[in-house]
């Protein structure tokens, strides 16, 4: 078997397939103005795990916080079922086309986490669903504010590592070969999209964080390309660092309270933002978004939990992290003073106790709301 020609055959169709995707991106249409909507669909996904338990109760906190739009007719809560990791694998794929058929009559998702099969050739449903919906900007805010910290990391995350994690080329016995991308279009978009919230929201510090010193072609670029945007926003000061230091600069307390707004390739991202949530409080305390011109989604940034959920303890799940994606969602959608009665609860119940059931933490989330 000639596996060098195979793989020169696979490659030339990745590139080209990915030409192909740069292309579409220049000629995108034009991004949708939510604020201006007259019905909003919030589709709500599930997801494995602890996942119904927690966006069950991000359900009932939406449905408060949204009644009258709800009974108007101006808000529609739909569920979406199906995206297990059983229904996946059953048809192997990484999100079944009836479900993403239901999932592209929303205009944005709240989603539950989904599992990743480990081994094998099926990806992420992440990844596909940010490929699908070509949800490239992930968004995820920390704040700590008697640390002084108040940081916001744009994320690119349709191109990278991930957007061919699973099509790479093995020789068996010799040598295994994954890709990475980063295309002009692709970089260009998240880089603006950093830039506009750094302008639009009073920050005057973006760091770009990549590896260029050793992945030249593509982190280079990226970095090349993002200085490229940021000479159109003269008063914002700019810094380049290098992945490995910075992640040693999150836990430094001399020095971390300069940064704001990150802006980085999507594995260095899915990385540091993890770091920077258990600085926060833990991965359970932090929302994310993942932001395109036609769709949006939100959701927790940690895992489905299966071991919770094994030891018959996911009743005591802790939906903060998916709350915390709502306040956002709410945002998105031009709804900023519900967003922020939602993140002031959130801010006065504080961390939900390790023997609190979920249900009775909405419980006072919900009355605080509504004192």
């Amino acid at each position: 078997m000639n596996y060098v020609e195979n793989a020169v055959s696979q490659f030339r169709a990745l590139l080209e397939e990915q030409i192909a995707r740069s292309e579409r991106m220049r000629d995108a249409a034009p991004a949708k103005d939510f604020s201006k909507l007259q019905t909003v669909t919030i589709g709500v996904i599930d997801g494995d795990g602890i996942g119904p338990i927690i966006t069950g109760q991000s359900m009932r906190v939406l449905r408060a916080l949204l009644a009258e739009e709800i009974a108007a007719g101006r808000i529609v809560l739909k569920p979406i079922e199906g995206l297990t990791i059983e229904n996946r694998l059953a048809v192997g794929e990484a999100i079944p086309k009836d479900i993403l058929a239901e999932i592209k009559t929303c205009d944005v998702l709240l989603k539950g986490p989904t599992e990743t099969p480990k081994g094998g050739t099926m990806e992420s449903a992440n990844v596909a669903m940010r490929r699908e919906l070509d949800l490239y900007a992930n968004v995820r805010p920390v704040s700590v504010p008697e640390q002084g910290i108040d940081w916001i990391f744009f994320r690119e995350n349709t191109e990278g590592e991930y957007v061919l994690g699973s099509r790479g080329v093995e020789i068996p016995g010799t040598l295994c070969m994954d890709f990475k991308v980063t295309t002009v279009p692709g970089t260009k978009r998240i880089a603006r999209a950093a830039f506009e919230y750094a302008k639009q929201n009073g920050k005057k510090y973006v760091a770009i964080v990549t590896k260029a010193n050793i992945m030249k072609k593509t982190d280079g670029t990226f970095s090349a390309l993002c200085h490229e945007i940021a000479a159109e926003y003269p008063d914002i000061e700019v810094e380049d660092w290098y992945i490995d230091i910075m992640t040693a600069k999150l836990v430094d307390e001399k020095t971390r309270s300069k940064f704001q707004v990150f802006l980085l390739p999507n594995l260095y991202g899915d990385i540091i933002t993890d770091e920077a949530a258990q600085i926060q409080g833990g991965v359970g305390t932090a929302g994310s978004a993942n932001l395109g011109d036609q769709y949006a989604m939100f959701e927790a940034i940690h895992g489905s939990a299966p071991r919770m959920i094994e030891t018959g303890r996911g009743g005591f799940a802790n939906p903060a992290s998916i709350l915390r994606a709502a306040v956002m969602l709410l945002r998105h959608i031009a709804r900023p003073a519900l967003a922020e009665k939602l993140e002031s609860a959130l801010d006065a119940v504080g961390e939900k106790p390790r023997e609190m059931t979920a249900e009775a933490y909405t419980d006072l989330l919900i009355q605080r709301m509504q004192a």
